[in-house]
């Protein structure tokens, strides 16, 4: 498991909770602490509250806390580079912020269901097996994705329905 990215999720979390948001980690990053496997992960994915209509909202809008947000990120020495994507960047390091209220209609993951998860005095949701292979296969009917992730995500999704014992 590469332990840099989620040890530097762990510290963007902190902010987050210092200004009471309360992130899920998800991708490949929170994949491997669910797992214990490495996903060779691109890049840290961040969930947080938003508008549930998601892409429908204009980006600067969609995500709640957003200015708070993007403020503490450029504390934290990130750019943002991408405001469609909500992507910010350090040293190389991409930081891609979601919208988790998007989960129930997208992957049918109620929000009641996530798993509230800490370190240290860090809170933070992760997704359970179960969750994570609703999302990869959800996210592998995305003509995106499909295009560009779909190899890594059959991979998962064939990982997870082992692990689950499920077709």
């Amino acid at each position: 498991m590469n332990n840099y990215k989620f040890d530097e999720f762990i510290k963007i979390a902190k902010k987050l909770n210092d200004i009471e948001i309360i992130p899920l980690l998800m991708g490949s990053v929170g994949l491997e602490v669910v797992t214990g496997k490495s996903w060779d992960a691109q890049d840290i994915d961040i969930h947080v509250s938003g508008d549930k209509r998601g892409w429908e909202v204009p980006p600067e809008l969609n995500i709640h806390n957003w200015n708070e947000i993007v403020n503490m990120m450029n504390l934290m020495e990130y750019s943002l580079i991408d405001l469609h994507e909500h992507e910010f960047s350090k040293d190389g390091l991409s930081v891609e912020f979601g919208i988790m209220d998007t989960l129930p209609s997208f992957a049918g993951v109620p929000l009641e269901d996530l798993e509230m998860h800490q370190t240290g005095d860090v809170k933070y949701y992760l997704l359970n097996p179960k969750q994570y292979l609703s999302v990869y296969e959800s996210s592998s009917k995305d003509s995106y994705r499909a295009d560009n992730n779909n190899n890594k995500d059959i991979r998962k999704i064939h990982f997870l329905k082992n692990r689950l014992n499920v077709g």
